[in-house]
């Protein structure tokens, strides 16, 4: 009975949701502007991709000084000279992220499979045929969002992305519509572990973005990550243990534009055998690892060691 309740409740929010999204300027923007680029062939969108390169860069400095001062903070051992350059990278990168977003509104199942190179999936994919449920970790790296169109075209789980609302519903709309458009399923954060008990026979996957900042950073996990002390969720660690699922993490590379490979590895299919923290620990160490070896990758514009540990 309250499990119906609450699925009663899940269903009224959305459908309540879906009746408030018809916003004219969004409307506006995706049909004349955002719609009209997708369309586009890949030629031109780098184009445009250059031209938007250098006014992030040259002309209208997007977050410039946050991401000089978080290469700062995270590589001391590097000359100006260095960081400035992986920032350089950085920006070629990030407008090529932007463009390529506007793509994902359109793109085929045949770019999204060649674009998105997946590696490793006979190891998920074993524990999909044997009714195994996983977690499946990874940060913002390359081009999370082909990803999450493409991972359901070679992996046999069932995707479950955990994601934060857009604060306009319009948008929110188009990107669920967009991130699911070959199955993936979209569950909001703070509706996640009631449907993960609501659908325990489902062979799903749990996709989780290790990388984001806690809301409220002295009840996040601190550990030491890029020589700071960081402030991180352990979201992941705790649906692990709780629902006794292996632990995979997903490792992005692009080795040319336009084109990225995910592998995945399996971390661990014995979570509760690990003392408290560890498991998370161990996430982003991996996580650390692949931004060391290619940090132009990595989303560098937010403002992640903005807050301190409490001293108790």
């Amino acid at each position: 009975m309250v499990q119906e309740q609450t699925k009663k409740k899940r269903t009224d929010a959305l459908s309540q949701k879906k009746k408030s999204t018809f916003y004219p300027g969004s409307w506006l923007l995706y049909w004349l502007v955002i719609k009209p680029i997708s369309l586009l062939p890949y030629f031109l969108l780098y184009g445009v991709a250059d031209f938007l390169f250098v006014m992030l860069w040259f002309v209208f400095p997007y977050r410039k000084k946050v991401v000089l001062s978080n290469l700062e903070r995270s590589f001391p051992e590097k000359s100006e000279k260095e960081r400035k350059d992986i920032a350089w990278k950085f920006y070629r990168h990030f407008a090529d992220l932007v463009i390529e977003g506007l793509k994902n509104f359109s793109i085929n199942e045949r770019n999204a499979r060649s674009r998105m190179i997946q590696h490793g999936t006979e190891a998920m994919n074993r524990f999909a045929d044997a009714g195994q449920q996983v977690i499946l970790c990874g940060g913002h790296c390359g081009n999370w969002e082909l990803w999450a169109m493409a991972a359901q075209l070679e992996l046999r789980h069932q995707l479950l992305g955990i994601y934060k609302r857009l604060s306009n519903p319009f948008f929110d709309q188009k990107m669920r519509a967009s991130r699911s458009k070959y199955g993936m399923k979209l569950v909001p954060t703070v509706e996640s572990g009631d449907y993960l008990r609501d659908n325990m026979d489902e062979v799903n996957a749990v996709i989780l973005a290790i990388d984001q900042s806690p809301s409220n950073p002295q009840k996040g996990l601190w550990i030491d990550f890029l020589g700071q002390d960081t402030a991180v969720y352990f979201g992941a660690e705790k649906y692990a243990v709780e629902f006794n699922r292996p632990v995979f993490y997903g490792s992005i590379r692009k080795p040319k534009r336009g084109h990225y490979e995910m592998t995945y590895h399996l971390v661990t299919d014995t979570p509760r055998d690990f003392p408290k923290e560890q498991l998370t620990k161990m996430l982003f160490e991996r996580l650390e690892a692949d931004i060391l070896a290619y940090p132009e990758i990595w989303l560098w514009t937010h403002k992640r060691w903005k807050h301190r540990r409490e001293e108790r």
